[in-house]
């Protein structure tokens, strides 16, 4: 069965989605939730956070919740990975609403065996890795992301390939992100958009 690895940092790592401390923790959540929901039906699913109402939110859905180590994204991403073994491994960023299940199987079918796969944002950072093992991931995301993550797998001996998944390319980190993407996003995204558009009024 996959793993599916998500590091989901709450609010605080979504500084750029709204001036709203209070929206930008609301809309956060619910991208969060449509990624969770997409992935506990395509294997065990290992959500790394801080945030206590993700957890309890992880759990309900069948899924593990793993104490986020503080670090950044790759020691979060490094934790959910302790212990899990090799085969199918995903690490899926928790701003992409627009993801669904076949998405994650096809970033799986689409990884040679005993290779790296990864499908870039726009901007060259990494929203989603296929891994053939724990002991291939470094924490390297940042700006280029993706280059580092390749040229690691080449430091390793492992082919990287890139995936194209446009629902996995499609990340958010600003409100005009999650507008552009509203019609394709997940139905908590959207449920959470239509109610403080209703809000607002």
């Amino acid at each position: 069965m996959p793993t599916v690895v998500i590091p989901f940092a709450g609010a605080e790592g979504k500084t750029r989605l709204h001036a709203s401390a209070r929206i930008r923790r609301a809309l956060a959540h619910a991208m969060f939730c449509d990624v969770l929901a997409a992935s506990v039906l395509v294997g065990r699913t290992r959500v790394v956070t801080p945030d206590e109402e993700a957890a309890a939110a992880t759990r309900a859905a069948g899924g593990e919740a793993v104490d986020d180590p503080g670090g950044g994204q790759g020691a979060a991403v490094q934790a959910g990975l302790g212990g899990v073994e090799p085969g199918g491994i995903l690490v899926v960023n928790a701003d992409v609403p627009c993801v669904v299940p076949h998405d994650l199987r096809s970033l799986l079918a689409a990884t040679p065996a005993g290779c790296l796969a990864l499908v870039e944002a726009l901007d060259g950072t990494t929203n989603a890795l296929s891994l053939p093992s724990a002991e291939a991931f470094a924490p390297l995301y940042g700006p280029s992301s993706s280059d580092r993550f390749r040229e690691h797998a080449a430091s390793l001996g492992i082919e990287a390939v890139s995936v194209a998944v446009p629902n996995l390319a499609d990340d958010v980190d600003t409100i005009d992100d999650l507008t552009r993407l509203q019609l394709r996003a997940g139905p908590r995204t959207q449920s959470c958009l239509s109610e403080l558009e209703r809000s607002a009024v």
